[in-house]
């Protein structure tokens, strides 16, 4: 893609009503939970924005400090239309306008996308992720580099309605910004979409400590999914009777010293890494 010039903006002080969408900015002024019609959301630091620009997110608007412009100037030219415009503020003007110090130096002001219909998502992935009301930012941001790692060819998330929003900050964050390039939805009709998802031609396979089968096991028999899609729930409680009912196969993961539970995000990877 060629370079084009960069509407470069100096802001000098907090107020300055170029950057009111920045000002003291709170998640919450952003999210609206999975509207297809949701405002926008915000990238932050220089990977997350890099991820944004190259997987074809438009960015309404870009601030960052002068070395970031200096690092970043030649990207920002090749992805950016040439009337986006790009602050550059000092590091003592950037934390005033956002309100915390940001030691990363950038910010983008991006538009939620139209989430694909479920049938289009099942369609062209080779492997699930299906969160059931996931409630952890961290743990949203961390499964999604995890499926980005681990999923194989082509990974996808379904989300439960319940759950938290990959596109809230500290979740892109932690993502790295995958959640802006792994292919997601929400699953409307939750929990008969384990329904709809065995029937695109995929094997649900609930991960709990009361498997029947040991994760192991089927990783290495005959029964080891073709597509596999692996229903995770959320924190503490683990997946509803209602969910875990409407899967194939119900997996388990050996653990030692009497330790009966994960972390989310590790189980999660365990999975895909045995089934991908």
């Amino acid at each position: 893609m060629t370079p084009r010039p960069l509407n470069l903006i100096p802001i000098d002080r907090a107020d300055d009503p170029r950057v009111a969408d920045y000002l003291n900015i709170r998640d919450a002024q952003l999210a609206d939970g999975f509207s297809p019609a949701g405002p926008r959301y915000m990238a932050e630091g220089e990977l997350v924005v890099e991820t944004m620009l190259r997987a074809a997110r438009s960015a309404e608007s870009v601030l960052l400090l002068p070395p970031r412009l200096e690092t970043m100037g030649s990207l920002l030219a090749q992805h950016l239309a040439p009337e986006t415009p790009v602050y550059i503020a000092s590091q003592s003007v950037m934390d005033a306008i956002v309100g915390i110090h940001l030691h990363r130096g950038v910010l983008a002001l991006g538009k939620r996308w139209p989430l694909p219909p479920l049938p289009e998502v099942l369609r062209d992935a080779t492997s699930l992720l299906v969160l059931e009301d996931l409630a952890n930012h961290d743990n949203m941001g961390g499964l999604f580099r995890t499926a980005a790692a681990l999923g194989g060819q082509r990974p996808a998330i379904i989300l439960s309605p319940r759950s938290c929003d990959p596109l809230y900050r500290k979740s892109l964050r932690v993502s790295i910004g995958h959640a802006l390039h792994v292919p997601y939805t929400i699953a409307t009709d939750w929990p008969r979409s384990l329904d709809a998802i065995a029937a695109a031609g995929f094997t649900t396979v609930a991960m709990t400590p009361s498997g029947s089968i040991d994760l192991r096991e089927l990783s290495a028999s005959s029964a080891r999914p073709a597509r596999p899609a692996i229903v995770l729930g959320t924190e503490g409680r683990g997946l509803s009777d209602d969910a875990m009912s409407r899967c194939a196969l119900r997996a388990r993961i050996a653990m030692h010293n009497n330790v009966d539970s994960l972390n989310v995000v590790i189980a999660g990877a365990i999975a895909l890494h045995a089934l991908a």
